[in-house]
């Protein structure tokens, strides 16, 4: 493998690696192991067509039709018909990142050597990826299950020469934009289109995405807290290990530990009994909000961990020459898994909204109404608190989980659908509101520090901190417009590893 490229082998990817290749910071290649897989895929593929054995998506119809044979002549316009007949996507277009991801785990599912595909094909794809041709692949329609049919078409049809892709900040017919790449499309043969879009690599390629996210919101969220702890003088009490330990999830004590440290050298911090004898839920029952948001980013990334190593089309060809028709394709473990996440990142935005509430109510507070300067004549940051109450009532809403819902689709042989695809958009738009009202409520938490003189009381770790939220959203000396400074926080929140775990 060369030193700046990443080996696909079907086994060893994770999300890190995958958000690099994403990114641009390295290209991607099929390990020299996998190649031996591919080719003798491949062959047991030639060889049932050859011994003139009925193979389903090789020689017969698809779905409802699977029952209709077709003859060798016709095998290889029925996979460019499956494409074509598959491009049915519609809404905006995917982000390129998105697009950029499905591409990587669908050659990485290929690589493991269980679907068939020529070594051409998958070289043309990888080629595409470091090369930079994206589809363009509209973001809705799929129901995740037999594979996410919709989005996949639209990123195979590109290899053929068809479709459109996006190529150096431009859209293009795909072959146009395949030439300009110094690309050559390729003629599918046996197998190779129901190998490329039967998977569940939309809804995986968006989750994680939106896990990686998910983790850095989930770590602002956690420092956002100390923050406003140290704005109200926070009762540290609660967060003591020994308390934790008498209920000992992990993850409970993994958010009380990290804010013990970031807190620590802090001189806005009280104890039990100093100034009161309990703070509220938001702000003492911290470790037990976000540590159960945590677990569901655990679990979460538990099951993306297996699903980006997977070979998830159908046929699968394996290594004892049985070609077998099974369910790899259908999305219920991803789909339940993003729900899970929605409702773990949802609650960082519940619970932080209402830190947000008692930083700006002056009765609860103590502190000027609505951390206004002048109030009265200045209002404040009466109305982020508004804006944080709209996001997190809109991600209730999404929050509802799409893996209860299914509708039969193909004359009811496919009856039982994951809507996994919808399940992970909704979880990238939860964890995006999510990261916009963690940013209103550490420039909340930064207007109440400046307007208590206190920025030099904070702990060193929470001082830090503060200095990159300031850097962006200054204190408010009178009421300015800033919409732009709290979307600005939450893309910095989202985007940058500001944190270690």
């Amino acid at each position: 493998m060369s030193e700046n490229r990443i080996a696909l082998d079907g086994e060893t990817l994770d999300r890190k690696k995958m958000q690099r290749i994403v990114n641009g910071k390295t290209e991607v290649e099929i390990s020299k192991s996998s190649w031996a897989m591919v080719r003798a895929s491949r062959e047991r593929i030639e060889k049932q067509i050859n011994d003139g054995k009925i193979v389903y998506g090789v020689n017969t119809g698809f779905g409802k039709l699977s029952d209709i044979e077709i003859g060798k002549e016709d095998i290889s316009k029925l996979q460019l018909n499956l494409l074509r007949a598959d491009v049915v996507g519609v809404g905006d277009p995917l982000p390129t990142a998105v697009v950029r991801s499905m591409m990587v785990l669908r050659a990485n599912a290929l690589a493991k050597g269980f679907s068939g595909i020529r070594e051409e094909t998958l070289q043309l794809l990888v080629n595409m990826i470091n090369k930079g041709v994206h589809p363009v692949v509209p973001s809705k329609g799929s129901v995740g299950a037999s594979g996410d049919l919709a989005p996949l078409a639209h990123v195979a049809i590109v290899l053929v020469g068809e479709g459109k892709a996006e190529y150096q900040g431009e859209v293009l017919p795909g072959g146009e934009a395949l030439k300009r790449a110094g690309l050559e499309p390729v003629s599918l043969e046996a197998k190779e289109g129901l190998a490329l879009i039967n998977g569940t690599q939309a809804m995986s390629g968006v989750g994680v995405l939106a896990l990686n996210e998910a983790e850095r919101v989930g770590l602002a969220a956690d420092m956002a807290a100390c923050l406003t702890m140290e704005a109200l003088q926070g009762i540290i009490s609660a967060f003591e290990s020994e308390l934790l330990a008498v209920r000992p999830h992990p993850e409970m004590e993994f958010v009380g530990s990290r804010i013990r440290r970031w807190l620590e050298g802090s001189k806005r911090i009280t104890h039990q009994g100093e100034i009161r004898v309990q703070d509220p839920y938001s702000i003492r029952c911290v470790p037990q909000v976000h540590g159960a948001s945590w677990q569901a980013f655990n679990y979460v990334n538990d099951r993306l961990a297996v699903e980006i190593n997977s070979a998830t089309d159908n046929p699968i060809v394996l290594e004892n020459g049985e070609i077998i028709s099974g369910g790899h394709f259908h999305g219920q473990p991803i789909a339940l898994a993003m729900d899970f996440l929605k409702v773990g990142a949802a609650e960082l935005a519940n619970i932080s909204e209402r830190r947000i509430e008692r930083l700006v109510n002056p009765q609860l507070s103590g502190l000027s109404p609505f951390l206004a300067p002048d109030p009265g004549l200045e209002c404040g940051l009466m109305v982020p608190q508004y804006a944080a109450a709209s996001l997190v009532s809109e991600n209730k809403v999404l929050a509802h989980p799409a893996s209860v819902d299914s509708i039969p689709t193909s004359a009811n042989q496919e009856d039982h659908v994951s809507m996994g695809t919808i399940a992970s958009r909704q979880a990238r738009e939860i964890v995006h509101n999510s990261a916009r009202v963690i940013a209103i409520e550490l420039i909340c938490a930064s207007q109440a520090i400046y307007l208590e003189q206190a920025e030099n009381q904070l702990a060193p770790a929470t001082s830090e901190f503060l200095g990159k939220v300031r850097k962006i959203c200054p204190p408010l000396q009178t009421d300015r417009a800033i919409s732009d400074e709290m979307e600005a926080l939450a893309q910095f929140i989202i985007k940058e590893d500001l944190l270690e775990k």
